[in-house]
């Protein structure tokens, strides 16, 4: 009786989580669950086969949490109590990834909305890496990645004469304007990390202006280069 109550209730998490709304549904789930309807949660979604090492990292502290799959992906589901989401990425920290942490929910009629944008926070994860992300740590490439067709056009539209440039050359530009931004605008400590000269750098910059018909010192051309560089690295197929 226990096993099948157990099952009745993850079967009302997977309603939560699907965003339905039946009336006492979160009533139901906390019941069966042994949950606080009203208490704190976090989603985190990860890649298939990584949801078991994150419940057992997140159970080795005492944090009580539920795997369930989808698909090609896993949703971890945790009570949080009183820690926040950067602990929770603190102690996810060693995990395998990629994944991504949605927003708190409070309350488990707010986990429908906590996974959704859990899965926007994992698709801001670059192609090979890892590690897990919270949502609010990627709001700008979280715009992108939600909308595809916009963020094709952005790319063709600002990287344009990029995409016709020898993939080793685009691919330099576009490390050289990673790391400018990475080093918050500084020339010299973005040689720093490509290990060229200032000059080096300066000179690819402004040849990435030519190129775009864009200026680095203007904010709103600025911001459409940022943007477009979140959109290139996110859903261009690197070499």
């Amino acid at each position: 009786m226990r096993l099948r109550g157990d099952e009745q209730g993850r079967a009302l998490l997977d309603a939560l989580l699907e965003g339905r709304s039946e009336p006492g549904l979160a009533a139901r789930a906390a019941s069966g669950l042994g949950l606080p309807e009203r208490g704190r949660y976090a989603v985190a979604v990860v890649r298939a086969g990584e949801g078991g090492p994150v419940c057992a990292a997140l159970e080795a502290e005492g944090v009580r949490c539920f795997l369930r799959g989808r698909g090609d992906r896993e949703t971890v589901v945790v009570a949080l109590g009183d820690r926040d989401t950067e602990s929770l990425t603190a102690l996810l920290a060693r995990c395998p990834g990629p994944g991504g942490i949605g927003p708190v929910a409070d309350g488990l009629t707010g986990l429908g909305a906590a996974c959704r944008l859990a899965e926007v926070a994992l698709l801001t994860c670059p192609p090979g890496t890892a590690g897990i992300v919270r949502l609010e740590e990627r709001l700008p490439a979280a715009l992108v990645v939600s909308q595809p067709e916009l963020a094709a056009r952005l790319v063709a539209d600002v990287f344009g004469p990029l995409l016709a440039l020898d993939p080793a050359d685009r691919a330099l530009l576009v490390r050289t304007l990673e790391a400018w931004l990475e080093s918050g605008g500084s020339a010299g400590r973005a040689a720093g990390r490509l290990y060229c000269h200032r000059n080096t750098v300066l000179n690819r910059l402004r040849r990435l202006e030519r190129l775009t018909s864009r200026s680095l010192s203007q904010p709103r051309e600025l911001t459409e280069m940022t943007l477009a560089l979140e959109a290139f690295t996110l859903t261009t197929p690197q070499p």
